[in-house]
């Protein structure tokens, strides 16, 4: 929870071109529809979408809404179910150990790729289903009058997971303020052009 920790890192996005009045008004019903739906009692691999800023198990906000006055504050849940290698090696030797003790039975002793590959199918969705999903959450914070968004992590993976699905809610794209889009701001597009070709001074030890 890194906006509500002592620290953390943060990315920081502009939206490009004209702001989706509509789409502003309409955002608690859009981020509802967009909104993150559990995997608890299935085997998928993942699940992502919005939540409550306050409370991650409220994909409903009813506990607080995302509008904070000109700000809008949600979340971005993404949960994943993991299977050791390990563990998936193991489960798979015994399934195919087991097949060919079937095989003997009936005459035949070599296990084609094909079986191998639905064997081990079986044996992930078997093991997904078992796993319990592994919560992970990334707050948002957004200023609608500036139009200035904060994500909550630096990671790159969830940063296009984040850019992508805010694009399908509100019909906006996004743009990272990176430093180098920062300082053409600051200095102008000319000047700016030419801090793209500098290049990091070494120091020696």
């Amino acid at each position: 929870m890194g906006l509500l920790a002592a620290s953390g890192g943060f990315t920081r996005y502009r939206i490009v071109g004209e702001v989706n009045k509509q789409a502003l008004r309409e955002a608690p019903d859009r981020l509802k529809k967009y909104a993150f739906v559990d995997i608890d009692n299935t085997a998928d691999e993942r699940s992502f979408g919005w939540t409550s800023f306050e409370d991650y198990l409220d994909t409903e906000w009813r506990g607080s809404p995302p509008e904070k006055g000109h700000y809008m504050a949600f979340a971005l849940r993404l949960d994943t179910r993991r299977i050791s290698p390990a563990v998936f090696k193991k489960h798979l030797r015994l399934a195919i150990d087991h097949e060919k003790e079937q095989m003997k039975d009936e005459g035949k002793v070599f296990v084609s790729k094909d079986r191998k590959k639905e064997i081990a199918e079986r044996v992930k969705l078997s093991l997904m289903s078992r796993a319990l999903p592994i919560p992970a959450v990334f707050e948002i914070i957004w200023n609608t009058i500036d139009q200035v968004i904060w994500l909550c992590t630096t990671n790159g993976k969830i940063q296009e997971l984040f850019e992508d699905l805010f694009t399908s809610t509100f019909e906006m794209h996004l743009e990272p303020q990176t430093p180098a889009y920062l300082a053409e701001r600051i200095v102008g597009v000319e000047k700016g052009l030419a801090i793209e070709h500098l290049e990091p001074s070494q120091f020696g030890g």
